[in-house]
């Protein structure tokens, strides 16, 4: 489940949300980095304080942001969760991290591969010592995290067929946002699975809300997801989804249809299904997703 904060302290209603998501019998949280708190360090005051409930981040965007650090991060997050937490990393957009952090969105597989690559080496030895042609990552000595281990297992949300590669073979899994079964299955299981030398986490994130108010939450979440629509990146896997616009694979509806899309995701090779955009269709459409996704994962895991 994705979380998002609402109330009067962000951090105060996010630690409730996880309360409240542990109770409903949900496996995990996951927060998205964006430009309000900061993803690794909530997932991991949440996972402390919701002894059980696995936290991750989906995703923190790798452009501004140097390895060593994230892994300093990382690691504190899964000593703090005595070790449920994963680190879902991503590329972002190139439209949000030039203007934004003023450097240039240049060779981002090369960055990725070289950014894992020290990432890992500070997550599992505390040192890194990376000299490449997109970043230095060298660490003056070694300084693990005591209470870190075994280090987090490092996702990415990866799609296209370079990213999933570099993922498959520097990663622990992939986290495809608006990537339907069919484009799961066609291309993203096969191409990272094909890239990996161990069985890779398929962790599909899905906007979904239970909903008498079909039209008003498919509204809600057209305006929501528009801005996907403009990524290339997220445009060629709409349309390997076999649909034309990211609403298209919002999962609205009663309990049992969107159960049985849920399935389809499984079927097509995801390893786990996280249910996002939950909160777009009110309160009680919320706590009606949320007992769904709780009776859904109890019954998977029976």
């Amino acid at each position: 489940m994705i979380l998002d904060a609402a109330g009067p302290n962000a951090v105060d209603d996010l630690v409730a949300q996880g309360r409240a998501a542990k109770d409903y019998g949900l496996g995990s949280a996951w927060f998205a980095q964006r430009f309000d708190v900061d993803a690794i360090g909530v997932a991991g005051l949440i996972g402390r304080e919701v002894p059980g409930l696995r936290v991750g981040t989906s995703a923190v965007p790798i452009f501004a942001r140097h390895p060593i650090l994230v892994a300093s991060q990382a690691a504190t997050a899964q000593a703090a969760t005595h070790g449920r937490f994963s680190l879902g990393v991503g590329l972002g957009a190139k439209g949000l991290v030039e203007p934004t952090f003023g450097i240039g969105y240049d060779r981002p597989i090369a960055q990725l591969r070289e950014f894992l690559t020290a990432t890992r080496q500070a997550l599992e030895t505390g040192s890194a010592e990376v000299r490449g042609e997109t970043l230095t990552a060298v660490t003056p000595w070694p300084s693990p995290v005591a209470g870190a281990q075994p280090a987090p297992q490092i996702l990415v949300a990866a799609m296209g067929p370079q990213a999933l590669r570099a993922t498959g073979e520097l990663a622990d899994g992939t986290l495809p946002f608006l990537a339907g079964p069919r484009a799961l299955g066609e291309h993203i299981v096969p191409t990272i699975t094909a890239a990996s030398s161990t069985a890779p986490r398929i962790v599909a994130l899905v906007p979904t809300i239970i909903t008498d108010e079909v039209d008003e939450a498919r509204s809600r979440l057209a305006e929501n997801l528009a801005f996907y629509d403009g990524i290339p990146s997220y445009q060629k896997v709409i349309e390997r989804s076999g649909v034309e616009k990211a609403v298209d694979l919002a999962l609205i509806g009663d309990e049992v249809s969107v159960a049985a899309a849920i399935r389809g995701y499984f079927d097509a090779g995801a390893t786990e299904v996280v249910l996002s955009q939950t909160a777009l269709g009110g309160e009680a459409a919320r706590e009606r997703t949320w007992r769904f996704g709780g009776e859904l994962a109890r019954s998977i895991s029976a």
